[in-house]
């Protein structure tokens, strides 16, 4: 199975006031993202992370605790991250700054665009590639870039002309991921829900 998050931002204090994070402080952050990520995923798995895993620094803490989260990790690159230890990068099966992947679930294949950064336009969006990002938590950035989205679909935009273009943040603070990685499925369902 597949998996998919983004923006988890271990080791940043911040990232629990700029995001509202429902945590008092950094070990009870890291408490429930590693429960809720161990109780999902297996080792079977593979877990897309889409950049900013941790703030620079707090190598030796973070090559632990990334350690103890199961699956076989590939990494999308975001502008946070710091991969510059050998002994961090052998975590993860792949390191990238991009990637396009199929994913399927009820017998239909998916193709899927992943990308730390939202992308204004992406390869094959209106012939149903979906993209997967992060990097803008729950800003009025995202708020925008999701609006232009649904502007294009709506004035049949060039690019956009077979089915509305369909992004979707899955940075760790949206109420859709709740802290933990989400399969393809889970994803679609919350847009179906909420459109």
């Amino acid at each position: 199975m597949n998996y998919y998050i983004s923006d988890l931002h271990l080791f940043h204090e911040n990232a629990i006031k700029y995001d509202n994070r429902p945590f008092e402080n950094l070990e009870q952050m890291h408490e429930a993202i590693i429960r809720k990520w161990n109780s999902k995923i297996t080792n079977g798995d593979t877990v897309y992370i889409l950049g900013d895993m941790s703030m620079r620094g707090e190598k030796e803490a973070l090559i632990s605790l990334v350690a103890t989260l199961k699956g076989r990790k590939i990494f999308v690159r975001g502008n946070h991250d710091d991969l510059s230890d050998y002994r961090y990068q052998q975590l993860f099966a792949e390191i990238c700054d991009y990637k396009e992947v199929q994913d399927s679930f009820e017998g239909k294949n998916y193709h899927l665009v992943l990308s730390h950064y939202p992308i204004f336009s992406w390869k094959k969006m209106g012939r149903g590639t979906i993209l997967l990002y992060g990097h803008t938590h729950n800003s009025e950035e995202d708020s925008f870039f999701q609006k232009c989205l649904a502007k294009m679909t709506e004035n049949n935009c060039r690019h956009v002309y077979e089915q509305q273009a369909k992004a979707i943040n899955v940075g760790c603070m949206k109420p859709w991921m709740d802290y933990e990685p989400r399969s393809l499925k889970e994803l679609l369902t919350y847009e179906g829900q909420k459109g």
